[in-house]
């Protein structure tokens, strides 16, 4: 069982491969919501990787973002989750993200514990249904 407050941070650096323009997302060269929402996911499922049995993983199942502030490239940028709660196979975060300046956003994202076989399958079972 995961327990409440397992923290977790990645840091990166702002390129241009992260910007609204390259994403579509928009056409300035700031950090983008949806390179902020990878950040978020990947910061909160490594977060607690080493704590799950083996043969399971975590998918994400919903994402609450609020960018409040732009970045430009060349800045870093981090996150910071924490485990809020952990029910049966449901993992919440509550995340902040920060460039050098102070907050640029915050989420709450929610993460289901898995297992990697059987997943795997039923979502490959769908190339039959087309």
């Amino acid at each position: 069982m995961l327990k409440i407050g397992i923290t977790g941070r990645i840091e990166k650096q702002v390129e241009l491969k992260d910007t609204a323009a390259a994403h579509g997302s928009g056409t300035l060269e700031v950090f983008a919501t949806p390179a902020m929402a990878a950040l978020i996911e990947e910061t909160c499922w490594k977060s607690i990787a080493a704590e799950l049995e083996e043969g399971t993983t975590t998918v994400g199942t919903a994402l609450k973002i609020r960018h409040l502030a732009p970045t430009p490239t060349g800045m870093k940028v981090w996150c910071e989750s924490k485990v809020t709660e952990a029910e049966g196979r449901k993992v919440r975060f509550d995340v902040q993200i920060f460039d050098e300046t102070g907050l640029i956003g915050e989420s709450m994202h929610e993460r289901f514990i898995v297992q990697e076989d059987g997943f795997q399958k039923k979502a490959d079972a769908k190339r039959s249904l087309v």
